[in-house]
């Protein structure tokens, strides 16, 4: 894992957090970086002015690693303050769990995590499932932006020994007036002739381009994402986002919220800085 800065995984000491925890230690452990632990206490909380409480009830929580650790408590709005925490300490990724599921087994990723995303510099890994491994296969959504080439760097830059899985949904525009039938292969061929150019763009040297499978698939991009996810085991989906509007501003606009909220692998979110 090519990670050259620290770490900070956020908590909020239920358990639900702990997937994030171990997720974090195993990445800090295996790039030998510094992880910090950051816990935001809410006012009212039992915890409100009582640090070293705080603290104890942090490191109850976590899991026993060879990495360095520092325990970050804070007081005020928790999204502020962990992408603040995470600029101060020089964090190069902040790692942070789901809030919960839903009724019908998809994931609910709150205001907290949502907000992370918009204001954070730095890559926002949200981590649903247990970690048992490292990321070995890697699903990468494009719409052949700059900012979805951004992300698919980051992503190979961080993880340079994982397969990549380049996906891409196509469709037929204005499906209720025109033939899909009699339209599809043409939409196809134009897509493919756009993903073949991004695959020759800039940053896409020799060497990834072997990493690299792409998938040019029919249908929204929800939908083939969570399909090609299932097909190839992908155990990371990663999405790219630009500017500091949200999800309604981001590369797949509300889609790319869809995706978050449904595929069932670890997902990370790389915003476009530069």
């Amino acid at each position: 894992m090519e990670l050259h800065h620290p770490l900070l995984v956020a908590t909020d000491l239920s358990a639900r957090s702990d997937r994030a925890i171990d997720r974090a230690s195993f990445l800090a452990e295996a790039a030998k970086v510094r992880l910090f632990v950051c816990h935001v206490v809410e006012s009212g909380s039992r915890l409100a002015g009582e640090a070293d409480l705080a603290d104890a009830a942090v490191r109850a929580v976590l899991p026993g690693t060879r990495a360095e650790i520092e325990i970050l408590v804070s007081e005020g709005s928790a999204p502020h303050v962990i992408v603040d925490q995470a600029a101060r300490n020089g964090c190069g990724m902040i790692v942070t769990g789901v809030a919960r599921h839903n009724q019908i087994g998809d994931f609910f990723i709150g205001t907290a995590v949502d907000l992370i995303i918009r204001e954070a510099d730095v890559p926002v890994l949200i981590v649903k499932q247990r970690p048992r491994s490292s990321y070995r296969t890697i699903l990468a959504a494009t719409d052949f932006s700059p900012c979805s080439r951004y992300a698919l760097l980051a992503a190979a830059r961080l993880f340079p020994s994982a397969a990549i899985h380049l996906v891409h949904a196509f469709h037929v525009p204005f499906e209720g007036f025109l033939s899909v039938e009699q339209n599809q292969e043409a939409f196809e061929t134009e897509a493919q002739q756009a993903f073949d150019d991004f695959l020759t763009g800039s940053g896409i040297t020799p060497e990834l381009r072997r990493r690299l499978t792409p998938h040019l698939r029919y249908g929204e991009t929800q939908s083939v994402v969570q399909k090609v996810a299932r097909e190839i085991g992908a155990d990371l989906v990663v999405l790219g986002t630009h500017g500091r509007s949200g999800f309604s501003k981001a590369v797949f606009g509300s889609m790319a919220e869809a995706v978050l909220q449904s595929v069932l692998a670890d997902t990370m979110v790389i915003r476009e800085t530069a």
